[in-house]
């Protein structure tokens, strides 16, 4: 079963623009340069027969692309989209301390040590977990050829690693910004072709 996958990530929020970390405990807006970003994504996608929208929980990414649920394009929310649970640190500006032990984690990650979070958050392969269930969904629906995903960053960079077959510890390898697309030929096991 084929399907074009359009993945993006939300629109600029304000804790993004102060360097705020969020993750999936902080449901936030998007501010004025997130809602332009959103307009401006709208307006060069537009045209693009969308047959599903699939968003996280969190409302960033239903305000990143409701122009196109505006349209009237079915949607549907699933968790296993939401980003990362950065745990005790969301909400938190970056501090020299909590950089440390950033960079500490990401090293962790990158040497395969992919059980390794923050309290109160969650780990890479949790978070790979929760997405093989929301592709699950998503990929049972044959009539679906044509879709639009929007998610976030960190949990972005998972799911590509997963749809490309890559290890997670080479998640960085995907970089991104707000709104930046990955648009992907899936055939529920492999990409067979890809943009990026």
């Amino acid at each position: 079963m084929n399907k074009t996958l359009y993945i993006v990530r939300h629109g600029q929020t304000d804790l993004n623009k102060r360097g705020i970390i969020q993750g999936r405990g902080m449901d936030t807006d998007l501010n004025d340069e997130g809602r332009r970003q959103a307009l401006a994504f709208f307006n060069a996608y537009k045209s693009v027969p969308f047959d599903k929208i699939y968003i996280s929980e969190l409302k960033r990414t239903q305000q990143s692309i409701q122009h196109f649920i505006d349209l009237g394009i079915p949607y549907e929310k699933l968790a296993g989209l939401d980003e990362l649970g950065w745990g005790i640190h969301e909400g938190q500006p970056a501090t020299p301390e909590n950089r440390g032990e950033f960079l500490q984690i990401m090293r962790d990650w990158t040497a395969g040590k992919l059980d390794s979070k923050f309290e109160g958050g969650e780990s890479p392969n949790e978070v790979k977990a929760r997405q093989q269930e929301a592709m699950k969904v998503i990929m049972s629906h044959a009539e679906e050829k044509t879709v639009l995903i929007c998610m976030h960053g960190r949990a972005l960079r998972l799911l590509l690693c997963l749809l490309t077959n890559k290890p997670l510890t080479e998640m960085d390898s995907f970089p991104h910004q707000n709104l930046v697309l990955y648009k992907v030929a899936y055939d529920g096991k492999k990409i067979r072709d890809h943009r990026f």
